[in-house]
């Protein structure tokens, strides 16, 4: 009998030994993994640079004294490196909020956009390249107008007293609806020779023309709303349990999901508004992540930003080399992103809890 447990305690050893051995390996491939497509996103493009250049030109910020050509300077500091700084927190930004609202709202098919945040956002850059022109004031718009609607959403789902969920769920559906149409309503008034194809592009998503001021002003709400996500990551937990099971261990249901909800819309208006319209990022990268770490968000925030960083900068990678003209980040993420997360679905990877 006693060799019996003993073997038995052996067993659940080596497995604890390689369920850690496991962890620790994923969290250092999720950790290394955009580290090293952010060296090699400066590699990529249409002028070829090579590692050594690329080394020289950055350490030469540091050490004025060493020797670097003009062109690769602009290359590097002007062109591709705010491009892949813009890639890195859109797509932190899309998918941490992604999962954030699936854990606020214990539903996994809840994205980014379900509060109406995207399509406020594109009538905003909508309304303002048609009136003004200018790519800052098509940002600001984009943000501001992306605020409106969700604030919309929220008022109007409050007022539902059966189900404040559920109401804010169909009042995100409302508005973006709503929004889409003023969308619709812009592209038809607009001419149809130069801004149309403005606003037609902008949809589509892109972060071709960013420049170091809009990835510097984008950062920081970013940067905000990611920070007090990842310190009340725990507190997602019990949220996720119910509000009943919250409430019975102190917690405040009702403000928690507000600070949450404004966190999330926050981060996705200011990614929106330098990037467009990019779909299915905040949706499929959290369902990955609780594949590779589980559904506990004190593990599932961290690998989510890594993973949706990782993952828009490989993407935007392929859009500006797969063809000769620059195909649009949207188009590729929508491409990669429904057919996988129907192999997700089939293979039964929907049950997320």
């Amino acid at each position: 009998m006693q060799g019996w447990t003993a073997m038995i305690e052996s067993i659940k050893g080596k497995l604890s030994i390689d369920g850690s051995t496991r962890r620790w390996s994923v969290n250092t491939i999720l950790i290394l993994l955009p580290i090293f497509i952010f060296f090699l996103s400066f590699l990529i493009g249409r002028y070829p640079l090579t590692p050594v250049e690329v080394v020289m030109t950055i350490l030469a910020k540091v050490f004025p004294s060493l020797q670097v050509s003009a062109t690769a300077t602009t290359i590097v500091w002007d062109i591709r490196l705010p491009r892949i700084v813009a890639a890195i927190l859109v797509g932190a930004a899309l998918s941490v909020a992604g999962a954030a609202f699936q854990g606020t709202f214990k539903n996994p098919l809840v994205s980014p956009d379900i509060l109406g945040v995207s399509a406020g956002s594109g009538f905003g850059a909508a309304i303002a390249i048609i009136l003004i022109g200018i790519p800052l004031v098509t940002q600001a718009s984009a943000f501001v107008w992306g605020l409106v609607a969700v604030t919309l959403t929220y008022i109007i789902g409050r007022s539902i007293k059966s189900s404040q969920i559920l109401g804010m769920v169909l009042s995100g559906m409302a508005i973006g609806s709503l929004f889409g149409a003023l969308v619709s309503l812009c592209k038809y008034m607009a001419d149809p020779y130069e801004k149309l194809p403005q606003i037609v592009y902008w949809l589509m998503g892109s972060i071709s023309a960013v420049d170091n001021n809009e990835v510097f002003i984008a950062s920081i709400p970013i940067i905000l709303g990611i920070t007090i996500l990842f310190i009340l990551r725990w507190r997602l937990n019990i949220l996720a349990m119910g509000d009943e099971e919250a409430q019975s261990l102190g917690l405040e249901t009702g403000k928690l999901r507000f600070i949450i909800i404004c966190c999330c819309t926050l981060i996705t208006a200011a990614a929106v508004s330098i990037s467009g319209i990019i779909g299915w990022v905040g949706l499929v990268i959290p369902h990955i992540s609780r594949i590779l770490v589980g559904p506990d968000h004190k593990n599932l925030l961290p690998a989510t930003i890594c993973l949706g960083a990782a993952f828009l900068l490989l993407v935007d990678n392929i859009s500006r080399t797969i063809l000769i003209t620059e195909v649009p980040i949207g188009i590729l993420t929508a491409l990669i992103g429904a057919p996988f997360f129907l192999y997700l679905l089939r293979k039964g990877h929907g049950r997320w809890v």
